[in-house]
């Protein structure tokens, strides 16, 4: 008599590239809501620039691009620039208010330095480690 085992893999969920805070997904669900249902949710991306080198972006998404990571954090979507995934990973995103701005800040651990008015950043691309 021949006996099976069958073994049921249990399916791990992929960590996030981009986490949310709750202040920041609060933030983007603001905005989306703003939008009456024109956007889908925030792109984030990176461009070359600045006197650091590298300057993040975030502008509005209606829809998923080619090769785009989509990350659903917190009831809101982030579109993740193809060009930009390998210098976001592990980063987290954030809002924040003081008393003369707010704005969304990125806690990026691939981050090495950034300028002194914040507005670019040196990034290193996260390794496979």
């Amino acid at each position: 008599m021949q006996t099976t085992t069958t073994t049921t893999k249990l399916r791990r969920e992929r960590p996030k590239a981009v986490r949310l805070s709750d202040a920041a997904a609060a933030r983007i669900r603001d905005i989306m809501a703003a939008s009456d249902g024109k956007h889908q949710g925030v792109r984030v991306g990176v461009v070359n620039g600045g006197c650091a080198g590298m300057s993040y972006t975030l502008d509005y998404a209606d829809a998923p691009q080619a090769f785009e990571e989509v990350v659903e954090d917190k009831g809101v979507k982030i579109f993740i620039d193809p060009k930009a995934i390998m210098f976001l990973i592990g980063t987290e995103m954030d809002f924040v208010r003081d008393k003369l701005a707010a704005r969304f800040v990125f806690n990026n651990p691939n981050q090495t330095a950034s300028c002194g008015c914040g507005e670019s950043v040196s990034i290193t691309p996260a390794s496979e480690e």
